[in-house]
């Protein structure tokens, strides 16, 4: 079974390995990576639940971003890949425990085989966290927002609110932009804040 977010993982050629570890060497050739399928936005009970099984290691990243909707700004954190998380187990002797665990919905797969992440991939991504490590929330990538000139946005509370326009001007340091409304016969130039505007083609909760 494949589906399209499985493009963003990295498989190696599937084969069967064999021994248990919890937290086992990286040089183990008997356990490997694997992608675990969850419900979407619930990935990180799946996780709960495999971390409580001996012999399965899990790696959940999720990241963290503020963004401003028409509520006000609001801090989000989803899954990097959502509706899948990786574990790290023998896959003859835990297939069945992991299948079966609470918040899983089975294993990625492509016909009879079940694909291995690569090693490097995971360990990339443990290196991109390293960077900006945040003890409170372990796993979890913050993302900043990152708009450039030109990019058309639409006000999402105040007295402006529902008003667009482009931004010619991004003000560094500051967490604000600078953006030219249509309004009162003639174009005029607005300083907001970074987290009061919203690109309108994407969706909003």
């Amino acid at each position: 079974m494949s589906t399209d977010d499985d493009s963003l993982l990295q498989f190696d050629e599937p084969e069967a390995p064999a021994a248990i570890g919890q937290r086992a060497e990286a040089s183990d050739p008997d356990l490997a990576w694997y992608c675990v399928r969850t419900p979407t936005k619930r990935e990180h009970f799946a996780a709960a639940f495999l971390r409580e099984i001996e012999g399965v290691e899990v790696f959940s990243p999720r990241l963290r971003y503020r963004k401003a909707t028409r509520r006000g700004k609001v801090w989000w954190v989803e899954a990097l890949f959502p509706g899948y998380v990786l574990a790290r187990f023998n896959l003859i002797e835990m297939s069945r425990a992991v299948r079966y665990a609470p918040g899983v919905s089975g294993l990625v797969h492509f016909r009879e085989k079940v694909p291995k992440v690569s090693d490097a991939f995971v360990e990339e991504l443990r290196r991109e966290l390293a960077l900006n490590p945040d003890p409170e929330r372990p796993e979890t990538i913050t993302v900043q927002p990152s708009l450039s000139v030109g990019d058309e946005v639409e006000i999402a509370h105040g007295p402006l609110q529902g008003f667009r326009g482009p931004i010619i001007h991004v003000l560094p340091g500051s967490e604000r932009v600078r953006i030219l409304l249509e309004f009162l016969g003639g174009d005029k130039p607005i300083d907001v804040d970074l987290f009061s505007i919203i690109l309108p083609k994407r969706p909003t909760p």
